[in-house]
């Protein structure tokens, strides 16, 4: 693994390039879900990404469309699309089992993605994994102010560039909650949780828990964690985690 080196790309149907490092090695293959306005070059995935070379272990990092190193318009992309991205990148480039590692949007779509390949997927970590958070994440104001503009711009902590949410991602979101029924996953799932999450109410990850049909559930509050859970301790107890969901399978 070389964040230095070129990514690789490989062509959508209608020719727009995603942009994925596949680090060979043993499986299942790790799979890593970048977040909303996030890449395959934030601080957790890499750290995974090195792990799992050390170890030998097969590894999957990837941008969905118009983010990261990948083509096309930010703007242009939606939950499904971005699940579609990763799904084909997942189809096309991994063999037997996979085991999915979403940070919060990436989290929403792990569970999507552990839906549409329940023979594929054989576990889950979800870190400040956010489904549903066009239910749950938008005022009234907000939902309006979509309604009337079809795009919301805000500033965030988390970059230079606003914060930019379209009306079609929003109905896309609203498409595919989940957390309004029984989520039918059966395989083992692991959730990461900061308690100072500004983002995700820490609840979130309790009521996750709750409704997935998986009886192997394990949910890890960090009591003083934020939303991107990417300080030292953080990352180390990610990796343990990976690798302890890794070894059981």
């Amino acid at each position: 693994m070389n964040s230095l080196n070129p990514p690789s790309f490989l062509a959508r149907p209608d020719g727009l390039h995603l942009a994925y490092r596949h680090t060979q090695g043993r499986g299942p293959t790790l799979v890593f879900l970048p977040g909303y306005m996030s890449d395959m070059e934030g601080g957790k995935a890499v750290a995974l990404d090195i792990w799992a070379g050390e170890q030998g272990r097969a590894m999957l990092r990837l941008d969905y469309a118009g983010n990261g190193a990948s083509e096309g318009r930010f703007e242009d992309g939606t939950l499904a699309s971005w699940r579609d991205d990763a799904l084909l990148l997942i189809d096309i480039l991994t063999q037997g089992p996979v085991v999915l590692a979403g940070s919060s949007m990436g989290g929403w779509l792990a569970l999507l993605i552990a839906l549409a390949r329940p023979d594929r997927v054989a576990g889950l970590v979800g870190i400040a994994a956010a489904p549903d958070f066009t239910e749950w994440g938008f005022t009234d104001a907000d939902k309006a102010l979509l309604a009337t503009e079809g795009r919301i711009a805000e500033p965030t902590p988390y970059g230079d560039a606003p914060y930019v949410t379209t009306l079609a991602f929003w109905e896309s979101g609203q498409a595919h909650r989940l957390m309004d029924s029984e989520i039918a996953i059966d395989c083992p799932v692991r959730l990461l949780q900061g308690q100072e999450d500004a983002d995700v109410p820490w609840r979130t990850a309790l009521r996750l828990a709750e409704m997935l049909r998986s009886s192997d559930v394990q949910t890890l509050l960090i009591k003083d964690g934020d939303h991107r859970l990417s300080r030292a301790p953080d990352i180390a107890l990610l990796i343990r985690t990976v690798a302890s969901l890794l070894d059981s399978l």
